[in-house]
């Protein structure tokens, strides 16, 4: 039987939740549910979700404490569900850990393409490393980036990134001193499946500097502004 990816759909309002339920297992996703933030939280720590669609407006623990508290210790992928006008509850939601989001009302369809094509791009992630001889390995001073486990080390401690924060570091890596605008990896990093602003990059940027900086402070100097412009990463000798 193939794989099943399971969905944890975070939402207070019983008619959004099924709706979302009924369309995602059409695709044979499996849903889990939860009403509120603390439910949601204690099911996402204790369980390993393939993507978590999370409501940003709800009482008690919000979708934005929620999503802060889960990326203590784990990288599930969310997309935030947010309600027409809550620019601010978007950029929030970067800012703690979100890799997308979709505005309500939305098509169920429209959730469900979008839902997939996150499922792709975080699949890798999954990836069982079968063969000794590591294929795709890049390497800058202490920073290590392993892309055929999706993984990231620095000095050999593995730093605990997100989907859309690895493949954002992954992409700027393998052209070292190329300066890239914000437009081109907002269109390149995140592609068709996200329909954003330009503030998303600047708050992924943030979120990858603070991580290699908790471990390296030279390491997060890597990722350099360019005024004006955009972003590069700057290549360090080993």
């Amino acid at each position: 039987m193939d794989y099943q990816p399971s969905i944890l759909v975070v939402d207070d309002e019983d008619r959004i939740r099924r709706l979302l339920k009924m369309y995602l297992e059409r695709e044979d996703y499996q849903i889990d549910e939860a009403t509120n933030g603390e439910e949601a939280l204690a099911k996402a720590l204790e369980v390993d979700y393939d993507l978590i669609l999370l409501d940003v407006m709800m009482p008690g623990m919000d979708g934005i404490e929620m999503c802060q508290q889960l990326r203590l210790s784990k990288s599930t992928p969310v997309m935030m569900l947010t309600a027409k006008g809550e620019e601010a509850n978007r950029v929030q939601g970067f800012e703690v850990g979100a890799d997308d989001y979709i505005v309500k009302p939305f098509s169920p369809r429209e959730v469900v393409l979008r839902v997939k094509a996150m499922l792709r791009r975080a699949s890798a992630t999954q990836f069982v490393q079968t063969d000794t001889q590591t294929k795709d390995l890049l390497v800058f001073g202490p920073l290590s980036i392993d892309n055929d486990a999706h993984r990231v080390s620095v000095n050999q401690q593995e730093i605990n990134l997100t989907p859309k924060e690895y493949e954002l570091l992954y992409y700027l890596a393998q052209s070292p001193d190329k300066v890239f605008s914000r437009e081109q990896l907002l269109k390149d990093v995140w592609n068709y499946e996200f329909f954003g602003d330009l503030r998303t990059v600047d708050t992924h940027i943030k979120r990858l500097r603070e991580k290699l900086n908790r471990v390296s402070p030279e390491v997060s100097a890597i990722i350099s502004t360019v005024w004006g412009v955009g972003y590069k990463f700057e290549a360090v000798s080993g």
